[in-house]
């Protein structure tokens, strides 16, 4: 028995064994799949067939060929179509035009290719003007396919420009301008081209035309725009797509023409609203191409009321049938309705709020769990951030990652101190640099945004910025960054210092001058829509601060608590002050030649550390603050310039050359594995004394300025060792922990006969840590999971540097993601579920939690749902995605969708 490749659309796809439900879609496509239902309930639907997404599968499993049995299923839906359409494909008398087009599970707006009016030739264009009594409209048709077809089938480059000058020659404006000759002296133009770009004169054969354009659509599937898409998208490459021939329909007969697109609810507010546009006079792509302005959806009541009834009760119907905002491409011929085809419509963050909170008032959602289901975590990134105005259609100068949400104009600077003097409320400035590292804290904190050559979505760069919740581009690799020239360059493109660009940290993009951006607003539904999020949630979320800043406005995107507080970023301040003693501070530490002098630094640096504590625990008001230790190598602390190390001469006494043989003392080869974190807690135990000092009495401090003279309620202290490998790493450190912590609990309680509870874990971020986690969990109260530095140990792969081969790794499918953005499930999601488990073999009730990047990331934290994390930590601005995606990893285990 043969297998089947093709269904003609209509109430035959639904009698086919084995398609039913969502084997609908996975075979005939998101295009196919729809067009089949709405022939069904007898739309106005022109007739066509699919083919299915397994010929896709055998196309790239078989170097690009088809099934022996495809050829006589395409002829068989081709007489199908015929006999509803009235028309033979080929016949030199009434010819069948059809459009070929992709259709893959999931919705990839103009990501692959379709070519229209497949059919037409030399010989058959004179017949459809004949037929039609309008050669204006049947060459305007040929010139579209030839157009189409040589560009995504034949590679033929330059039609747009020969158009264009045709145009401008002859003082014309507008396509609609052309006459029947001058469509057909393009024609004529077009044809030339084909010849002198191929060798080959444009195919006259309308079966070769229509093998032609299938092979492109199905090529299409792997063409670079769509692998980014999916990429983005995580859609799996594996899924294929399905290719539509249907009847052409044709918008562009006349006045009495039209085609567009139309949404059933609007897709930037949500409001409740019939929105689109349309062109008279033309074909689908001139909508989207933007050669001719179109018209409001509303005109079309005016211009073509029947039609514009029609459309309207189709839609309500759509929409009501699928349950969703539908997005719905028409055209209109000679006056009569036809649907191209609906899908569920693409909507900003602020929309799709909206119309899933409306959509469960109205009762065309029967519960909040499938409301919640249809909001993509990550889009509540907009909510919060600018966005560049969707209607610019510019090109972007220089692609990188989107590193930090939002989109924000600025003059470029290379140089932290020059950002800091620069910036001000009349000028807004653009931190430009190579790579970004501690020293430039204070330039990233007083820039509007960020913009990086190197680094990766955990860069430096990265991590800074989404804490701050300021927009970031990293990793943008064609950028030179010039600092001796003071500017910026793509290519021979120069931007120099103080010129202007527009940064995207949604998209990963960068556009030369100020492009128009829209500030963020939320929506009423919003706090409706997290009420349901907060009570579905098992998972915790917490926020990575360590500002104040940053803890009031975790507070205020609804987070649980403090799970990462990084000391190190307390000790900068603003590097580029002269007054800065916190900087100043820290280096006399780091150039200490022995441990008195070290202690006599870390008194200058006790009662700034012991203030910081106390505002984030008052901020906090009693939620849990997990604090790590110092944790990155010392030579991050020491100045970089020459001006940095005259400076810092000046402050300690000691000379410069001095100051330069200790930065080379302390310089490492692989400073990630070098002399950090617990390990710089037992080569130096007077730093862990210094802080859990500064930790303590800044608990009691803040236990009297929160809850005064109540002797039960206090902050909630976690205080974590970051880095252990062994347990005894962990038992001495901890040890000097808990010396300075009786020491003052003690105190406090015979004094005021009150104590603070507190906790002392570790960071799990070694390999080897999981492997013996069994065995820390004797001594640790808590785990962390630090899943960056997890993932770079695991993997062998430095995340500053992965930027240069990664993208070839996902998309050759070494990698489904980039494992610092979405956790590698089967490497080091293994290594947490080991830790996980033998963890709380030993210890039941061992909270565990994670705290790296991964804990802001919808896959990730769907993983951690299901291996039975507490809480998930991430930066501020990230709470809300994390709380909506934890509610949907709960959602999905009552389901049975669980990894």
């Amino acid at each position: 028995m043969s297998v089947k490749y093709t269904y003609p659309f209509g109430k035959g796809v639904f009698g086919t064994p084995g398609l039913t439900g969502d084997k609908i879609p996975e075979v005939l496509g998101n295009k196919g799949g729809r067009v089949a239902v709405m022939c069904n309930y007898n739309l106005p639907v022109p007739p066509g067939f699919t083919i299915s997404t397994k010929v896709c599968d055998h196309y790239y499993a078989h170097d690009r060929t088809y099934p022996a049995e495809l050829s006589a299923q395409v002829a068989e839906g081709l007489t199908v179509v015929e006999g509803l359409a009235g028309k033979q494909f080929g016949d030199p008398d009434h010819p069948l035009l059809v459009s070929v087009r992709s259709g893959a599970r999931a919705s990839m707006p103009g990501m692959m290719d379709t070519v229209l009016n497949v059919g037409l030739n030399d010989s058959t264009v004179d017949v459809i003007g004949r037929l039609t009594n309008d050669f204006r409209f049947a060459y305007d048709c040929y010139r579209r396919l030839i157009e189409m077809y040589g560009s995504v089938v034949l590679n033929v480059e330059g039609f747009q420009d020969i158009l264009k000058n045709f145009k401008e020659k002859r003082g014309l404006t507008l396509d609609t301008d052309l006459t029947a000759d001058n469509w057909r002296e393009i024609v004529a133009s077009y044809k030339y081209r084909v010849i002198d770009q191929t060798g080959k004169p444009f195919p006259q054969d309308p079966h070769e035309q229509l093998w032609g354009a299938i092979g492109a659509v199905f090529g299409s599937w792997m063409n670079p725009r769509a692998v980014t898409y999916r990429r983005i998208h995580t859609i799996p490459d594996s899924w294929g797509t399905a290719v539509t021939v249907q009847a052409m329909v044709f918008g562009n007969m006349g006045d009495d023409c039209a085609t567009g697109v139309a949404f059933t609810r609007n897709p930037s507010t949500g409001a409740k609203e019939f929105y689109g546009e349309f062109l008279v006079n033309a074909q689908g792509e001139d909508v989207v191409a933007g050669i001719r302005t179109p018209l409001r959806f509303e005109d079309l009541k005016i211009l073509m009321p029947k039609a514009y009834d029609e459309l309207i009760t189709t839609m309500t119907w759509l929409e009501n049938h699928f349950r969703h905002m539908q997005d719905v491409e028409f055209t209109i011929e000679r006056g009569k309705l036809y649907i191209l085809q609906t899908r569920n419509g693409k909507r900003t963050a602020h929309a799709a709020i909206k119309i899933a909170v409306d959509l469960v008032s109205e009762g065309l959602i029967s519960t909040k769990e499938e409301a919640l289901m249809r909001i993509d975590a990550t889009s509540l990134d907009q909510l919060f951030h600018a966005i560049i105005d969707p209607a610019y259609k510019g090109k972007p100068w220089i692609k990188g990652l989107p590193a930090s949400p939002g989109a924000v104009h600025g003059h470029i600077f290379l140089n932290a101190e020059d950002v800091i003097k620069r910036a001000s409320k009349t000028k807004k400035v653009i931190l430009v640099r190579e790579e970004t590292c501690p020293e430039d804290i204070g330039g990233m904190h007083a820039a509007q945004g960020i913009l990086t050559a190197r680094g990766g979505m955990t860069s430096h760069a990265a991590v800074v910025a989404r804490g701050m919740g300021k927009p970031c581009v990293a990793g943008a690799s064609g950028l030179h960054v010039d600092y001796e020239g003071r500017k910026i360059s793509v290519g021979q493109d120069v931007v120099d210092e103080d010129g202007e660009i527009t940064i995207d940290g949604h998209s990963g993009n960068t556009y030369r001058g100020k492009i128009p951006t829209i500030e963020p607003t939320l929506p009423p539904e919003y706090h409706k829509l997290m009420t349901w999020v907060d009570g579905i949630r098992r998972l915790k979320v917490r926020a990575n601060a360590e500002t104040p800043a940053d803890a009031r406005k975790a507070r205020e995107m609804g987070a649980e608590g403090i799970g990462l507080c990084r000391t190190e970023h307390m000790f900068f301040g603003d590097p580029n002050d002269p007054d800065n003693d916190r900087i100043v501070a820290i280096r006399e530490m780091i150039m200490a030649e022995s441990e008195a002098e070290r202690r006599a630094a870390l008194d200058k640096l006790l009662p700034m550390q012991r203030a910081d504590f106390t505002e984030l625990f008052e901020i906090m008001h009693g939620l849990p603050v997990t604090i790590r230790l110092l944790d990155p190598p010392l030579h991050e602390f020491l100045p970089k310039t020459d001006e940095e190390f005259a400076k810092l001469s000046q402050k300690i006494g000691k000379s410069v050359d001095a100051i330069r043989a200790r930065a080379r003392a302390l310089h490492e080869t692989n400073p990630m594995l070098g002399l950090r974190g617990v390990r710089l807690s037992i080569a130096f135990p007077e730093i862990v004394e210094m802080q859990a000092r500064a930790i303590f009495e800044a608990a009691y401090e803040a236990k009297f300025s929160i809850y005064g003279a109540d002797t039960i309620k206090s902050p909630l202290l976690e205080i974590m060792i970051p880095l252990v490998g062994f347990k005894t790493e962990f038992d001495i450190t901890e040890k000097v922990i808990r010396n300075i912590a009786d020491d003052i609990i003690s105190a406090m309680y015979n004094k005021y006969g009150i104590q603070v509870n507190y906790a002392v874990g570790t960071m799990i971020e070694l390999p080897r840590a999981c492997a013996v986690a069994g065995k820390i969990a004797e001594s640790a109260e808590f785990f962390s999971f630090g899943t960056n530095d997890l993932t770079q140990t695991a993997l062998g792969i430095s995340r500053d540097d992965a930027g240069t081969f990664l993208g070839t790794y996902v998309e050759k499918g070494i990698m489904l993601a980039d494992p610092f953005v979405s956790i590698d499930v089967d490497g080091v999601g293994k290594l947490v579920q080991m830790a996980v488990a033998d963890g709380r073999h030993t210890k039941p009730d061992l909270k565990i939690g994670v705290c790296g990047e991964h804990g802001g990331d919808p896959d990730s934290i769907k993983f951690f749902h299901g291996v039975g994390l507490d809480y998930v930590s991430c930066s501020p601005f990230r709470v809300p995605i994390a709380r909506l995606a934890a509610a949907q990893a709960a959602i999905s285990e009552r389901n049975g969708r669980t990894k």
